[in-house]
């Protein structure tokens, strides 16, 4: 006989033992699935509470309704804003909590009677005498009954359970929407704090000095006033904002007045020139000066355009094409021209000569400190047209190649070649006859990583001057572009450039400082210290990588105080910084023209005699550029689809020599070999003559037909 001691109506009242074969459906330890318990009738009890089960009697089992009952609320509709809700989502979770305890113990007693069960199996197998058999059979079908008693208080308890969670599901959804909004709605209002914040600083920042000692009210500069706006609008943009990344700085510099009296900065652009600019026209032989910088010796003798046909305004899905090209590398996505700007990425690193009168000026230097200074000046300066160009530039096919002769105008030629295709490399080579050579080996690794493009250049941009020998090599740092899917474009550079002088083995080192929203720096800082083959500092350099770079002189040096950060700094008595760089204004409705500088207007001007394969011939590049999209599309396909058919024939060329047991030389650039660099020890591209030449000749038999 089996009782229930807690909620039986009358006590003592039996229950009638099931039959031994009741039947169940048990997968891994838990229910297959619901209703595969079978025979269970409405008189079969269901467990409640934690009490022990003693012998001849269930203590703890009552009927199904002996439960916890529950006040349902099936309405959902109200915002969880009062306190009421807050108090039945409280106490919704502490029921279920009491149900978990339910399922933990009904678990429980289903493994103690399990083992009881099979206990009993064991005797019953082992006995002999038939009257001891009887006996046992019955203590079997006890124990059967027991097990599917608490076997039915489970399934009813997760029954109990899941209705309960079907029930407050859509409440927990709107809850959680709602506090959804709540946090959405305080990131933009402490975003907007934020914004105000820094646009009452810098302002504060961009005021003159002297407002303290005049009674008139402080004012702002034109200069100051147009930057200050355009930098406020340009907060007000769509962007990603990001925590304070960089270490504070490891020096601090203190100019020297005539007066004696010493003003510091914390190695900040404003630090540098926040006071009365010095006298640029005066001979000072410590520091290279901004005016022989400035001006050319030579004016052009050909007028070259100043505009390309303005940028047609053509709606995209941005998201329906990237969404399958993330983690994939940015030269493997067929990309459509609604992305790219009519320029190859062979005329993108040509761009970097637009301050190529900076190497004239270094290469007529006598110290090779004050060289190092303008080197690392034109380092900075093949950054400046990045700021406001985030259109992608074509992928140059295989063999590919753009000229830039300058010889009579300025002095220079320059010759890229895409000698690899995957990974991407191109090669770069520039003399002058102004004293110096330029060459490089350039592959890009790019991520595509959903909210934001990292670009990585690879390899060493080496220059050397004729005159003296020194030879200096640098890298790039890297490129992000922000704000890929949603919101407005942006682009920044952050890393560390050193620049090594392998002759004298003097050095620079610069930095350049990852934008931060919450840094009280100016935007897209950099700042160096050039020293000596002993590691004594020099120079101080600063400035940003988008306007202009300074150098002062340093006169006397000293180990400061600990930081905030508890670094010691070195503090740098410096003389009046000088301008080394100062960025060209962008031409008239740039906006308009992909903000092209002067020189990127004129990188694909046709040109007569130019080889076959010369950027300039590209036929998509050039439907682009006369805003004929739709067909420059076409066109890309056609060429990127002859570009891999070439691939194949050479891949199944190099397949049949291999089969032949024969050499297969693959392909081979024309105008750049490897050669092993006698500096760095790296190998890489380096030219090997005959352009020039062939070009006097017209002679472009050698030339590929990519195109």
């Amino acid at each position: 006989m089996y009782a229930c001691a807690r909620c039986n109506p009358e006590p003592g009242t039996s229950l009638p033992l099931a039959p031994p074969c009741w039947d169940y459906v048990v997968a891994r330890g838990s229910v297959a699935s619901q209703g595969v318990w079978r025979g269970i009738g409405p008189a079969e009890s269901v467990m409640k509470g934690r009490s022990c089960w003693e012998s001849g009697t269930v203590r703890s089992l009552c009927n199904s309704g002996c439960l916890s009952k529950l006040n349902k609320d099936d309405s959902g509709d109200e915002e969880p804003t009062s306190q009421s809700d807050r108090s039945e989502l409280q106490g919704t979770l502490k029921i279920l909590v009491s149900k978990l305890d339910d399922l933990s113990t009904c678990n429980d007693l289903i493994a103690k009677h399990g083992a009881a069960l099979q206990r009993s199996l064991s005797e019953l197998e082992g006995l002999k005498v038939p009257v001891e058999g009887g006996e046992k059979i019955k203590a079997v079908n006890e124990r059967a009954t027991l097990f599917r008693i608490t076997s039915n208080a489970m399934i009813n308890a997760c029954r109990d359970f899941l209705d309960l969670a079907e029930t407050h599901s859509r409440r927990w959804q709107r809850a959680l929407q709602y506090e959804r909004e709540q946090r959405t709605h305080l990131e933009e209002t402490i975003e907007q704090l934020a914004k105000q914040h820094n646009s009452l600083e810098r302002a504060w920042r961009e005021a003159p000095t002297l407002a303290s000692t005049t009674p008139i009210a402080p004012t702002i500069n034109k200069e100051g006033s147009e930057r200050l706006l355009k930098e406020e609008a340009s907060d007000d943009e769509d962007t990603e904002y990001f925590d304070a990344m960089e270490d504070s700085p490891a020096f601090i510099t203190v100019t020297a007045t005539e007066s004696t009296q010493h003003r510091r900065s914390q190695s900040n652009l404003s630090g540098a020139s926040g006071g009365q600019s010095s006298d640029w026209n005066q001979d000072n032989h410590m520091s290279p000066s901004y005016n022989d910088v400035c001006g050319k010796e030579l004016q052009p003798r050909r007028q070259r355009r100043t505009h390309v046909p303005d940028k047609p305004n053509y709606s995209l899905n941005l998201w329906s094409i990237m969404k399958n090209c993330i983690g994939k590398e940015l030269s493997k996505i067929p990309m459509p021209v609604n992305f790219n700007e009519p320029l190859s990425m062979l005329q993108r690193l040509t761009e970097d000569l637009e301050y190529h009168e900076l190497l004239d000026k270094a290469a007529r230097c006598d110290s090779s400190l004050e060289q190092m200074c303008l080197v690392a000046a034109f380092s900075v300066s093949s950054y400046s047209t990045t700021v406001h160009r985030t259109a992608k530039p074509f992928n140059p096919l295989l063999g590919e190649t753009y000229e830039l002769d300058r010889l009579e105008e300025f002095g220079y030629r320059s010759l890229c070649e895409q000698v690899s295709h995957h990974p991407p490399a191109a090669a770069h080579h520039v003399i002058s006859q102004r004293g110096w050579t330029l060459w490089q080996e350039i592959t890009i690794a790019s991520k595509f990583r959903g909210k934001y493009l990292s670009i990585m250049p690879l390899g060493a941009i080496h220059l050397q001057f004729h005159n003296t020998g020194n030879h200096y090599v640098w890298r790039k740092v890297t490129s992000t572009v922000h704000n890929i899917i949603v919101g407005k474009l942006w682009i920044d550079q952050s890393g560390d450039i050193e620049i090594v002088n392998h002759r004298t083995k003097e050095t620079c080192q610069l930095k350049f400082s990852p934008y931060s929203y919450f840094s009280r720096d100016v935007p897209r800082k950099v700042t160096g210290v050039v020293a000596d083959s002993g590691g004594h500092a020099h120079y101080i350099l600063s400035g940003t990588w988008d306007d202009k770079i300074e150098s002062a002189k340093i006169v006397q040096s000293s180990r400061g105080g600990s930081g905030s950060e508890g670094k010691q700094k070195t503090v740098y008595q410096t003389l009046s910084p000088k301008l080394l760089w100062k960025k060209y204004p962008l031409p008239e409705n740039a906006e308009n023209m992909y903000y092209f500088s002067a020189l990127a207007l004129t990188l694909n001007e046709t040109e007569e005699g130019v080889g076959m394969t010369d950027s300039r011939l590209r036929p998509d590049q050039r439907l682009m550029e006369d805003g004929r999209w739709d067909e420059a599309n076409s066109e890309k396909q056609r060429l990127e689809e002859k570009q891999r058919a070439v691939r194949r024939r050479r891949e199944a060329e190099a397949s049949d020599a291999l089969d032949e047991g024969r050499e297969y030389e693959g392909y081979q650039p024309l105008w750049f070999h490897q050669r092993r660099d006698s500096v760095t020890g790296e190998t890489n591209f380096v030219y090997k003559g005959g352009y020039w030449e062939s070009k006097e000749r017209q002679d472009w038999s050698m030339c590929p037909d990519i195109f």
